[in-house]
């Protein structure tokens, strides 16, 4: 069986997020293919949150299955778990429960009822037990060794059910190992057995499986920062990063391939890799790819938008045949109506944390092409916003309104104002907000200007 590896990006996903985890699954894929690794080793993208609109959008009109989200990246049982366990029926003899123990040298075998669902474990442990009760008939003045003789030969007929041990521990396959090896330690037998939640048994876990914990294997796009990664980030082998964005304080065991480029999407470098690694990007991909790298450079229009960001966009609008620009337009509109966007969707959807000296603040970005629906609920948002503050603790709370069309940025903030009042040398009004033109990036112009202050 291939032994999985996760590409996931950041928490709060955006496109760019998204569709950079499901074009480097797609092409680590393809290279395990073309180098007959295959059958070893599978890239599964996974996200950390809600799908944006325009993921979902890109995602289903090219035939796309939306990426698994991904609660942790602890280790689970179903990582330790032999699957699909050997099995006995309820009725079968002992005879047979014990040919089949030795001849597969296990110690168990799960016990089926007639309908094929979990029932117990019969065991060696068992049959050794039954067997030695059948000495009782030499103990004491009437010793009949006859009579042990005959107790043996009869528990051969025996059925297993009448030998079942019920009292089994029983598993979930997603449930945390740290936790079922605790479980699997104090219990009675020294299996636990994984059901499904059909009753049917799908694994089992023994003392010696959880002797070593596993490290689930992972590759980190458009991120590198634990407070942004998944649960459990510390416990998992971080084997890959691709991103663009500063470095910031994942660790690793081993020297791993860290990609990081000044460019203006983790798409972009994706695509670079595409072609360093002469692999063709089918048209669905191409499609993901470019809406990822239109979205993050607000078409083209951030000032992290580079010569090598632009070189992509027509590489793979010449696969697509279509005009970035418009393609670009065309993705941003699916967000939808910001007039009945749930108010924590329209905030938190694209927001990250970012330590501030001792203090941690939020950072958020909004972007539209209707600025004033947006402001229209401005109140609702700051009230919202206020919540956030006071629900996490941050320092302030920043939401960048983009105006694609108009190249800039309207700025709310809850908070202590006046670290973003000195930083950009304004007035941030308890209502209204600052208009900020020629702002469309969070990471270069908003969020590197606060940190470096």
């Amino acid at each position: 069986m291939a032994s999985p590896v996760i590409v996931v990006g950041h928490r709060n996903p955006d496109n760019d997020s998204i569709c950079a985890a499901v074009g480097y699954a797609y092409l680590k894929n393809e290279i395990a293919k073309r180098d007959g690794t295959a059958d070893k080793v599978e890239y599964i993208p996974a996200r950390l949150g809600p799908l944006p609109p325009e993921s979902a959008w890109i995602l289903e009109a090219n035939g796309i299955p939306a990426p698994r989200k991904l609660p942790h990246v602890h280790a689970r049982v179903c990582d330790v778990m032999t699957p699909d366990p050997e099995s006995i029926r309820h009725d079968a003899s002992m005879l047979e429960a014990g040919r089949r123990l030795r001849q597969l040298n296990v110690r168990s075998l799960v016990v089926e009822n007639d309908d094929g669902t979990f029932r117990g474990l019969i065991s060696t442990r068992a049959i050794a037990e039954r067997y030695i009760s059948a000495t009782d008939a030499l103990d004491g003045d009437d010793a009949n060794p006859m009579a042990v003789a005959s107790s043996l030969i009869e528990s051969l007929g025996q059925r297993v059910a009448d030998l079942t041990y019920t009292n089994v521990l029983v598993l979930d396959r997603e449930a945390l190992l740290r936790e079922a090896a605790d479980d699997l330690m104090a219990s009675e037998l020294r299996e636990g057995v994984v059901v499904d939640d059909d009753g049917f048994a799908v694994g089992i876990v023994t003392r010696s499986d959880i002797a070593v914990r596993p490290k689930r294997k992972v590759i980190l796009v458009d991120h590198n920062e634990t407070r942004q990664a998944a649960n459990g980030i510390e416990e998992a082998d971080v084997v890959e990063i691709l991103d663009h964005h500063r470095i910031a304080d994942v660790m690793t065991a081993n020297p791993i391939k860290f990609l990081n480029l000044p460019v203006g999407s983790t798409a972009t470098i994706v695509t670079l890799e595409f072609r360093k690694h002469a692999v063709e990007v089918p048209r669905d991909i191409a499609a993901v790819l470019l809406s990822a790298i239109m979205t993050d450079t607000v078409i083209l229009k951030s000032p992290t938008a580079t010569d090598i960001d632009r070189d992509q966009v027509d590489y793979l609008a010449g696969i697509l045949d279509v005009d970035p620009t418009e393609f670009g337009l065309k993705v941003f509109r699916t967000r939808g109506g910001e007039d009945d966007m749930p108010v924590e969707k329209l905030v938190e959807a694209d927001s990250k944390e970012f330590q501030f000296g001792d203090n941690t603040v939020l950072i958020a970005q909004h972007e539209t092409v209707d600025l004033p629906a947006v402001m229209a609920r401005e109140a609702e948002i700051r009230a919202h916003m206020a919540e956030l503050k006071t629900l996490h603790g941050y320092e302030f709370v920043l939401l960048m309104v983009t105006d694609i069309l108009a190249e800039g940025s309207q700025f709310i903030v809850e908070g202590n104002r006046r670290i973003v009042n000195r930083v950009f040398n304004i007035e941030c009004p308890e209502e209204g907000g600052v208009w900020m033109p020629g702002i469309l990036s969070r990471k270069k112009q908003v969020a590197a200007r606060i940190l470096g202050s």
